[in-house]
């Protein structure tokens, strides 16, 4: 079986990194959806059962989004920055996620404030995914919701808020534990 980092290298060889890149990007924006399964942005997915099922109507099609924003962990080019941004704001709660942990992992400091806003997100994994991806990412205004985060009634939250908390301060130098300190 193939892994999804090996799935992801072995399109970006057969098609290129720009091809793969703009194909997930228009899967998850909804430029090509699941009405054009002709469309060759599907090629970015791969086949097998999962993908049958979306086109089949037996799979919610959110998938597809949360598999093309996945690529993007994968495979990158600067012309995803403003499609994964928008994917925060995507109405399924596991497109939000990924594309939390894509600003994380691509270091997408333009997605600060909306990843602010989904620290209050109402899916514990969607909060867990901003706030982890605001310790390397979030500046100073960001620490008051993050050190609201750490009250947070899922543990996992307020467990990665502490943690945000200290890897923020050290990397901003200062202490943001303390009101007032986030100016």
């Amino acid at each position: 079986m193939t892994t999804p980092r090996e799935h992801w290298a072995d399109v970006a060889d057969q098609y290129g990194v720009a091809r793969t890149v703009g194909w997930c990007t228009d899967l998850l924006t909804g430029a090509v959806t699941i009405e054009d399964p002709e469309n060759p942005a599907f090629n970015a997915l791969g086949s097998g059962g999962h993908l049958q099922r979306i086109l089949d109507g037996g799979s919610p099609d959110y998938w597809i989004r949360v598999w093309a924003a996945r690529g993007l962990l994968y495979v990158w080019d600067d012309m995803a920055v403003a499609a994964v941004v928008a994917g925060l704001a995507d109405e399924h709660w596991r497109v939000r996620e990924m594309c939390a942990k894509v600003c994380r992992s691509r270091g997408l400091g333009e997605a600060g404030d909306d990843l602010d806003s989904l620290v209050a997100d109402e899916v514990p994994r969607v909060r867990q995914a901003a706030v982890r991806a605001l310790a390397g990412l979030g500046e100073a205004e960001h620490a008051r919701v993050i050190r609201q985060a750490v009250n947070d009634v899922d543990v996992k939250v307020s467990s990665a808020a502490e943690a945000t908390l200290d890897a923020m301060s050290e990397r901003l130098d200062r202490d943001l534990r303390l009101d007032g300190d986030d100016l």
